[in-house]
């Protein structure tokens, strides 16, 4: 099309193999994740009864959830 312009998503770190790049590229990874986390963790603490029973949870998993720390994640295992 004659007015379409077309944009590329670039990282935020370039494909760093080796050494201290790809351990900060793997730190900010990391504390990107923890930060979604603790945010999911914060919402999901927020959410009616009435939201809790749609998806099948109770107010005291959801208490148990939101008290677990930042960085334990339950994706990763």
């Amino acid at each position: 099309m004659k007015f379409q312009r077309g944009y590329a998503i670039a990282s935020t770190f370039p494909q760093v193999r080796h050494g201290f790049g790809r351990l900060l590229a793997t730190a900010w990874k990391r504390l990107q994740r923890w930060l979604a986390l603790a945010e999911q963790r914060r919402q999901l603490a927020t959410l009616s009864d009435e939201a809790l029973k749609d998806i099948g949870l109770s107010r005291a998993d959801i208490y148990q959830e939101s008290e677990r720390p930042f960085w334990i994640d339950p994706l990763k295992r």
